[in-house]
């Protein structure tokens, strides 16, 4: 297939975990895709639906890994659900379940912690997740607090496998007090409009890279925007199969943009 086209855009949307990396461990050819877009002096950004770690964190992660980029590559569904919140209630408070990322940005986004009477439950993906949080964020939202989920994914990839993610752990909260969740990661055009803003690039001269088709791909197709499935997280070839809606290019790993094949 012909990727010149590909080649060409000047503006890089590209997910993380499936795509760079799964886990802790760095997947194929990504330093040599991460070096063609600095040779080729492309515009990137990592978006990514993880709202656990700080831009400062996944930039040091990278690092461990043998890449060098920058904090400024990086924007997270933590980052945009505080930034969603402070447009809806400036100087609100929040209940969070969740990772350090996410309740570092609440923060500098000038919320106040609140496990009383809080403006809002947010919610974002926890290894420590247990069930006196599920309990308190049920009863928090059944006395008025708006429910938020930073992201909409059921699934992750690992280097064990798929795992559960926010969308499924959510789900007793929703269940128990019969409030849907707003989420706020990808698909959701926030996300992408500030993707778009940050890089200066217009949807047309930009591109979307990621391994899921329920969010990067619809996330790409929904904001006018060219879409690259790479097929080293979720999504497979058989699964592809299950949405009404195709990606443009269908590609083993991003190495390939970079001219390698996998």
């Amino acid at each position: 297939m012909d990727y010149t086209d590909l080649r060409s855009k000047k503006g890089f949307i590209c997910d993380m975990d499936g795509v760079i990396y799964h886990g802790n461990k760095l997947l194929p050819h990504v330093k040599e895709f991460i070096k063609w877009l600095e040779d080729n002096d492309k515009k990137y950004l990592f978006l990514t639906n993880g709202s656990g770690r700080s831009p400062r964190e996944l930039a040091q992660k990278l690092k461990r890994m043998g890449l060098s980029v920058s904090e400024d590559h990086f924007y997270t569904s933590a980052l945009a659900t505080a930034s969603f919140l402070k447009s809806q209630c400036d100087g609100g408070s929040v209940y969070v379940i969740g990772e350090p990322g996410l309740t570092y940005a609440m923060y500098e986004a000038g919320f106040s912690m609140n496990d009383v009477n809080p403006d809002y439950v947010v919610f974002g993906s926890s290894k420590f997740l247990n069930y006196e949080q599920i309990e308190k964020a049920s009863r928090l939202v059944m006395n008025g607090a708006k429910l938020i989920g930073t992201n909409s994914d059921l699934t992750d990839p690992s280097e064990k496998g798929i795992i559960p993610a926010c969308r499924a752990l959510i789900s007793p909260i929703e269940l128990t007090t019969g409030k849907k969740a707003y989420f706020v990661g990808k698909p959701n055009p926030l996300m992408m409009r500030h993707a778009l803003k940050s890089l200066g690039v217009s949807r047309s001269d930009a591109v979307i890279i990621g391994d899921r088709m329920d969010t990067d791909i619809i996330a790409g197709i929904e904001s006018e925007m060219d879409t690259v499935l790479v097929l080293s997280g979720v999504s497979t070839m058989e699964s592809i199969n299950d949405f009404a809606y195709r990606p443009k290019y269908i590609l083993k790993g991003v190495g390939e943009i970079a001219g390698i094949e996998e």
